[in-house]
């Protein structure tokens, strides 16, 4: 038995477990295990949103038995001590772990460059527990400045300092800012006495993007009344100030630090070749150079690629492709194909987001890069996210991160505004539901005893005319054609109803003329059995959307069933301009008023649980929380 161990279920972790689960999933002699000392993945790049309380603490969460269900992955909750690679084992609290192959990929954690008192002093947001602390500490300082008389020490509450003006810094300085109004309607105080900074000894903010998108960064920042302090040398952090050298001491209750990161504590201690900052230093194959049999992933990695004069960036995008090429390298020598592959990233750029409103992009390739700020920018963000979610946790997560990114924002925070949060509650949709569903169930029962009666009498297909045209959308001709007075009445009452009809268009009408004459109509005129067959079909599908409409059961069901009704009478011509408020309303029951004064409140519950204890189901996570 070949034992692979992943170290890690952070970016990299995880897609390297699930790429081997993938590749190896018929290898019945290969065993696979993810150890983490958390039971969940953490999206880091979203925990500002968390911080500053954009989205719920869940939504940057994902279970990593969820994520692993269905999969020859076994997932292991245990903190690692040290790494014996003489012996191939892992120390844990709980156990030992043998490996054959060991992929490490335990991430980073801040550095502070030995600044006096900014490990002390400083809050950091570098795990899921940092950002659900901020958020409490940010609530808790906007709460005891509101009942504060004192006014130094409501000044220093009111005032949030981030140190460091990278990706991490400038994004959660952004989202505080729009937090601010929120909070300050909440606790009653004026924004003006709310002082928000971010400071960093490099000389300009976001320091990796082009000239224009920092100017677009910093014209923005400053409309949301953000102080940006740069090429200030830090020199100490203490409890309530930061010090900046020259440009004098801040006063505040909440520093977050954000300056910079290096690799893990475990990392740090392993002896193994190291450069920048504690990371592990790897051949091309991203084996260590130590131990061929121990390959490093994500933001562990150092590694200068050929032509390049610095390593590979600590970003999200070059997890993706570590994964991808340690998983093929591994499968390779387990299988010994001896096609190794060697480690040739491109990157497409980079992406921060200022707020849930606003955000500055560059993407493209090494050679062409496109510049995008605002909608376009946040648009990609978001898309690129989506991504992400599909690879890791597919349709479950994007669910969950479209229902936390545009329908459950408050106070507008996001790149689309407020228009998709602006929902009315399910008990408004209920009267709307029973009267459509009425509708329709009257409909059906009043057409039914002509269909018992006698089946063959067609009378919701329209005749076949002498040329070959439904008798439909010949009916204006018949009135000038009739001669008889009586016929003529009748096909001048035939032709009010065609004109009142709702038009159908040339090329779709030409359309549907070509089906009815291949299934509906016989070589004589007269009608087909598939005829028979869909008119009572058509009849008993009105009787039971209506009463499923009625009954609020399987309501999604149900109104996207009346609509696609009220298409096929649309496009045969004989739909009159009231159909257009039963297909506007089944597009407004889509949403489900079941869950209120319906069966489908007790039913779905019930559904789900069985639906997502289904093995299909929970592999290819098919299911929403």
């Amino acid at each position: 038995m070949k034992k692979i161990v992943v170290l890690g279920g952070g970016y990299g972790g995880v897609l390297t477990a699930k790429k081997l689960a993938k590749r190896l999933a018929k290898d019945k002699d290969v065993s696979i295990t993810l150890v983490d000392r958390h039971p969940y993945h953490t999206m880091m790049t979203e925990l500002h949103e968390v911080a500053a309380c954009r989205v719920d603490e869940e939504a940057i969460k994902m279970d990593l038995k969820q994520i692993f269900a269905g999969r020859k992955v076994d997932v292991v909750l245990d903190e690692i001590k040290n790494i014996d690679f003489d012996g191939q084992s892992l120390k844990g609290n709980k156990k030992t772990y043998d490996y054959d192959y060991l992929v490490i990929g335990t991430g980073c954690k801040p550095t502070f460059f030995g600044i006096p008192g900014a490990e002390e002093h400083a809050m950091t947001l570098w795990s899921f527990d940092d950002a659900v602390k901020l958020k409490r500490q940010i609530r808790d300082m906007f709460n005891l400045a509101s009942k504060e008389l004192d006014e130094e020490k409501r000044r220093q509450m009111l005032t949030f300092v981030v140190v460091g003006a990278g990706f991490t810094g400038i994004e959660l300085i952004g989202e505080i800012a729009e937090y601010r109004e929120e909070l300050c309607h909440e606790y009653h105080i004026d924004s003006k006495d709310v002082r928000l900074v971010v400071a960093d000894m490099a000389p300009k903010i976001l320091p990796i993007l082009p000239d224009k998108l920092i100017k677009k960064s910093e014209k923005y920042l400053q409309k949301m009344n953000v102080e940006m302090i740069t090429s200030a040398k830090i020199t100490g952090v203490t409890e309530n100030s930061v010090v900046l050298g020259d440009k004098g001491e801040l006063q505040a209750q909440t520093i977050v630090w954000t300056a910079g990161v290096e690799g893990s504590e475990l990392v740090g201690n392993l002896d193994v070749q190291q450069n920048g900052r504690k990371r592990i230093v790897t051949n091309d194959k991203l084996q260590s150079a130590d131990h061929k049999n121990v390959y490093v992933v994500g933001d562990n990695i150092f590694y200068v690629p050929e032509g390049e004069e610095r390593p590979v960036p600590q970003m999200v995008e070059n997890a993706e492709h570590s994964a991808t090429l340690i998983a093929h390298n591994i499968t390779a020598d387990i299988k010994q194909t001896n096609k190794y592959k060697s480690y040739k990233p491109t990157f497409h750029g980079t992406m921060v987001c200022i707020g849930g409103r606003y955000g500055v992009a560059a993407i493209g390739t090494p050679k062409k890069m496109f510049h995008f700020t605002g909608f376009m920018a946040m648009f990609f963000k978001h898309m690129i996210n989506i991504v992400y979610f599909l690879q890791v946790l597919g349709f479950h997560k994007v669910w969950s991160y479209k229902i936390h990114e545009f329908f459950k924002v408050k106070n507008k925070r996001s790149f689309v505004g407020g228009h998709l949060a602006m929902r009315s509650p399910n008990f408004w949709l209920v009267p709307l539901r029973i009267f459509l569903g009425f509708k329709w169930l009257s409909e059906g029962l009043a057409k039914l005893p002509k269909v018992l009666e006698n089946p063959s009498n067609i009378f919701l297909i329209p005749p076949k005319a002498a040329d070959g045209t439904t008798g439909a959308s010949q009916a204006i001709e018949a009135v000038q054609q009739t001669v008889d007075g009586h016929t003529a009445a009748s096909s001048v009452q035939t032709a009010k109803t065609a004109v009142e009809a709702i038009p159908v268009p040339d090329f779709l009408k030409s359309m549907v003329d070509g089906s009815m004459d291949m299934f509906f109509y016989t070589s004589d005129g007269g009608y087909t059995a598939l005829a028979t067959i869909f008119q009572t079909g058509m009849i008993f599908a009105e009787i039971i959307f209506g009463a499923m409409l009625i009954l609020g059961l399987f309501t999604s069901l149900a109104s996207i069933g009346t609509i696609a009704m009220g298409v096929m009478i649309y496009t045969s011509g004989m739909a009159p301009f009231e159909m257009l408020w039963y297909f506007f309303g089944g597009i407004a029951l889509i949403g489900g008023s079941g869950s209120t004064l319906g069966l489908d409140y007790y039913l779905y519950p019930h559904l789900k649980r069985i639906w997502k204890n289904i093995p299909f189901v929970k592999k290819w996570y098919l299911y929403t929380d």
